[in-house]
């Protein structure tokens, strides 16, 4: 009679409980902690400041007289005349210094992508103006350009008059004639180079192996640009637009100092009106509610620019 024997049990090593699965995530990202407390200290706490303030009625020259009135401010902003024409001018600023600005972008950039001498210098010298300080980008213009006794404008004019026997010729007065494009050509001058480097990159991106059979089919240059070049800088077009939006539509230093918002009003923005409703009215709660209301828009611009530089970054991954 047989009898059966079992193999001898081994001991079973112990269960050690699992680590979840955010610990490792929160372990690397507590480095960041100190940063991202930097971050809502310096912005978000005074921004709910500037929302606590847009509720009163807050005018410095009347000491105590402070009072809360809700909403009030922000119904002031919206239905003030001198607010609708300071957004009114925002919108032409803002739009014609951005399309103007990525049109010539555009063309120094294919400019600058093909190859000839010198390249390197002329890239230099393009990007320079968007390196100048606003503030002395403003001054330079204003007085150097602009002045009508001394500018290069009039200069350049009188001298092309004496050309065709003139005593003299006319003496223009920019900025109190033309204050707006004044303005505009500018800041037009000092946003150009940034559109011509988002663009630039752009084309510097372009498959190669798709532009060579698009040669090798006999497509024209024009035919090209048309359906292979220009479909493929949309994203980086409106990535130069949405960002040029944010920055421009925030302009103070050009119109302060080129213009200060005259004459009548006729370039004052919106960074410029808050300007003289905190500093010149004294108004502070309107001030504040006014420049809630820019934030929230440029919020608003913001988070369609960070979708549209999140898909390039994704079309460059699957690459």
């Amino acid at each position: 009679m047989t009898t059966l024997t079992h193999p001898p049990r081994t001991a079973s090593p112990p269960v050690r409980p699992r680590k979840a699965a955010g610990d490792g995530k929160w372990r690397r990202r507590i480095p960041l902690l100190p940063a991202l407390v930097f971050t809502v200290v310096v912005t978000q706490l005074p921004f709910v400041a500037t929302l606590v303030i847009s509720t009163f009625e807050w005018n410095i020259l009347k000491p105590g007289n402070r009072h809360f009135v809700g909403l009030a401010n922000f119904k002031f902003v919206f239905t003030d005349e001198r607010l609708r024409t300071a957004v009114l001018n925002t919108v032409v600023l803002t739009a014609s210094v951005v399309l103007i600005s990525v049109l010539l972008g555009l063309g120094l950039a294919m400019l600058l992508d093909r190859r000839f001498v010198g390249r390197g210098l002329a890239r230099t010298l393009l990007i320079a103006p968007f390196l100048v300080m606003p503030v002395a980008a403003a001054l330079l213009w204003k007085h150097a350009i602009y002045n009508p006794d001394y500018g290069l404008l009039n200069g350049t004019l009188n001298a092309v008059y004496r050309l065709f026997g003139a005593d003299n010729g006319p003496t223009v007065g920019w900025i109190s004639s033309y204050p707006m494009p004044a303005v505009v050509v500018s800041l037009v001058w000092q946003w150009t180079p940034f559109m011509m480097l988002i663009l630039l990159a752009g084309l510097q991106a372009q498959p190669g192996d798709v532009l060579e059979a698009a040669r090798v089919d006999g497509a024209s240059a024009m035919a090209t640009f048309r359906h292979i070049t220009l479909p493929h800088l949309r994203q980086y077009i409106e990535l130069g637009v949405l960002l040029g939006t944010i920055y421009v539509v925030q302009t103070f230093d050009a119109v302060y100092t080129i213009t200060q918002g005259g004459p009548g009003s006729q370039t004052t923005n919106l960074p410029y009106e808050i300007y003289l409703t905190m500093f010149r009215k004294y108004e502070y709660g309107q001030a504040a509610a006014a420049g809630v209301v820019v934030v929230l828009g440029s919020i608003v611009i913001a988070t369609f620019a960070l979708r549209t530089i999140a898909s390039l970054f994704r079309e460059e991954v699957s690459r």
